[in-house]
């Protein structure tokens, strides 16, 4: 029998599988880090999602979910629709003040623990290039191997994935399977999500029959909301675009004023060259005892303007 899913983008289901089931955020967190072998995430406990700054002057933060390992290491999961410019400084920003906030200044800075912030970001942000997984760390300039072990930031782009892009790691292939082909049209979900314990668990709870009538108006108004957001920000970007092309525009016909004025300048000293010249000239002919017939023949020049030499 054909089954109904929600879509697990949405706030509502990803809080509920990867926020309220930690076998299911734990595979999904060793699945989609770059954790070395032997490091794998084995326990965790979920953290409060919204982190309040100490000084009420600051910016208060909240995340989707918010974890942390039994050995201390931080993970910030976040799923976000619709790319902003600003979204990677606030990802920064976020994962700072984990990493910051785990000791106060009384304890030693060798308690500190890695943060991990993981970002599935439904849009494309960077075009250039086909790769969908993205890992920012902090490591030398020259020598990429020497690394300080404090912040990772993993970007993935949702819809570039490939299964091909991670050909060794089949759990993070049926992850993002998962969040990129489950949604309301599927009715018969890929045997081989099925077919995986953890997968097969975060499709029971995409079932629509699982929800309320409550959830599932939250979770109406949710898309809602994203599409308005998403329509806003459509129209900003056009008059970003409509202000950028005025102010080429404008350049650009400042560039051709500034170039006719050089040119007109430029004319009119050859004018006033031109001029001196055939006075030079007159003068000459003057010192000459020319009569004033003969040297306006010869120059062009008025008896008036002769005269005034």
């Amino acid at each position: 029998m054909a089954r109904k899913y929600l879509d697990p983008k949405a706030d509502l289901t990803f809080k509920k599988v990867f926020g309220e089931h930690k076998n299911l955020m734990i595979s999904f967190l060793n699945a989609l880090l770059p954790l070395d072998k032997g490091k794998q995430v084995e326990s965790i406990e979920y953290l409060p999602p919204e982190m309040v700054p100490d000084n009420p002057d600051k910016k208060n933060s909240i995340v989707d979910v918010r974890c942390e390992e039994t050995g201390g290491r931080k993970f910030i999961v976040e799923m976000q629709l619709n790319w902003t410019t600003a979204f990677k400084e606030r990802v920064l920003f976020n994962a700072a003040k984990a990493y910051v906030r785990q000791i106060d200044r009384s304890e030693k800075y060798k308690l500190l623990q890695p943060v991990y912030s993981l970002n599935l970001v439904n849009k494309i942000f960077e075009p250039d290039t086909e790769n969908c997984y993205h890992h920012y760390s902090m490591v030398h300039s020259l020598d990429t191997k020497k690394q300080i072990d404090g912040l990772h930031l993993v970007f993935v782009e949702l819809p570039k994935f490939k299964p091909q892009s991670f050909a060794e790691k089949k759990m993070a292939v049926l992850w993002l399977k998962f969040l990129t082909e489950i949604d309301e049209k599927t009715r018969a979900a890929p045997q081989e999500l099925l077919d995986n314990p953890e997968v097969a668990q975060a499709l029971e709870i995409m079932e629509v029959a699982a929800y309320s009538d409550a959830e599932l108006a939250a979770y109406d108004g949710y898309w809602d909301a994203v599409r308005i957001e998403a329509t806003i920000m459509g129209e900003l970007n056009d008059a970003r675009a409509d202000l950028l092309d005025a102010q080429a525009k404008v350049v650009e016909a400042t560039a051709a004023r500034d170039a006719l004025a050089t040119e007109r300048d430029a004319a009119n000293a050859r004018a006033d060259a031109a001029t001196e010249k055939l006075c030079q000239t007159a003068r000459n002919l003057k010192a000459m005892n020319l009569t004033t017939e003969q040297i306006a023949a010869a120059t062009g020049l008025t008896a008036e303007e002769i005269a005034a030499l």
